[in-house]
């Protein structure tokens, strides 16, 4: 579901590309000019969800520790190719390995930091698609030796689409506040004279999820999980020409 509190979109071939635009003319001297800035907002479904998905593993010697974590971050990725999970939408994002320690008491009362093995971590991250089976998946990750997740988040495959409707419905906007602008001051309005996204220097908005960590525990059902929507806006600063 989409909610865009403004018309319906247009396309505008002035815009161009997703990043930052401006076209401009240099007005006649006897022309005035109206300045205006629009802007559309929407909150847009995500289609993807992202999580990472891990196992920490202890060991009396590095080759222990590591085969520990190896064995269910393979068993991270077969889970995964069940779900139908692409290659592109899978990679490790961390494998760790380091000496543990503990403390103990000296005779004197004083502690010490002794060798307590190994500990080695294994860290999958994956996107899946078909969101609802998010919570099944990190569910059965955990059966199969799983024992952390992390940044779990929902987004947009492609933002900057979005990102582009948005400019073309504040485009929109700006043509319909100058229209009004000049409907008030009794003047007709003329042709377009620049057109400038973002309205200003900053960086364009971007259309993310916050990503929502936490820490896994074993249980008998899958994870409960609620994607929402994603906020996208756009500003496009606009000047027209009053026409004579």
């Amino acid at each position: 579901m989409r909610r865009v509190r403004l018309a319906p979109l247009i396309a505008l071939a002035l815009l161009g590309s997703v990043g930052a635009a401006r076209a401009e003319e240099k007005p006649g001297a006897d022309e005035g000019r109206i300045l205006v800035v629009g802007r559309a907002r929407a909150e847009v479904v995500p289609d993807f969800a992202s999580v990472e998905i891990g196992v920490e593993a202890r060991g009396a010697s590095p080759a222990a520790a590591l085969d520990g974590a190896s064995a269910a971050a393979k068993a991270i990725l077969a889970l995964a190719g069940e779900f139908k999970v692409p290659e592109a939408d899978l990679r490790t994002s961390a494998v760790t390995l380091q000496p543990v320690t503990r403390s103990t008491r000296q005779a004197d009362g004083s502690f010490a930091e002794k060798p307590d093995g190994y500990r080695a971590s294994n860290t999958v991250r994956l996107r899946l698609a078909d969101m609802a089976r998010l919570g099944e998946l990190m569910r059965r990750a955990l059966d199969g030796g799983a024992n952390r997740i992390d940044g779990v988040g929902f987004g947009l495959r492609d933002p900057e689409a979005a990102e582009a409707a948005m400019r073309s419905a504040a485009m929109k906007d700006a043509r319909a506040q100058a229209e009004r602008l000049a409907e008030a001051a009794g003047v007709t309005l003329g042709r377009v004279v620049s057109i400038q996204s973002p309205a200003s220097a900053s960086a364009p908005p971007m259309a993310l999820a916050a990503p929502a960590p936490m820490r896994a525990k074993r249980g008998g059902a899958p994870v409960p999980l609620a994607a929402g929507t994603i906020e996208t806006g756009a500003d496009v600063a606009a000047t027209f020409a009053i026409a004579p």
